[in-house]
């Protein structure tokens, strides 16, 4: 699998903008991949950045109701990634800092 499939997208909302002062990232990642997989994409990806620990949480669809139908939207992954104190910081959320 291509390191660039694993990392699907950031999340850029409040509580994440605040997180990266404390060096927690944010992203959306592939439903099959794991903290192994996410660690050695986010080094890959992103050069000069040393991951020190990932965490992941699946997050199941909302129920959703169209008149008498009842379906689910798409469930996601998310991965808060750590990096360590005298890592480089990634270019891409400072810039939004």
């Amino acid at each position: 699998m291509n390191y660039h499939d694993i990392i699907i997208r950031p999340v850029l909302t409040e509580k994440t903008y605040d997180m990266i002062g404390s060096k927690i990232y944010t992203f959306v990642v592939d439903k099959k991949a794991n903290r192994t997989e996410v660690k050695q994409a986010v080094e890959a990806v992103f050069p000069g950045v040393e991951v020190e620990k990932v965490n992941i949480v699946n997050k199941t669809g909302k129920i959703k109701r169209q008149g008498r139908y009842e379906g689910r939207t798409a469930s996601t992954k998310k991965a808060y990634v750590t990096l360590k104190e005298n890592s480089k910081g990634i270019e891409f959320f400072d810039s939004m800092q």
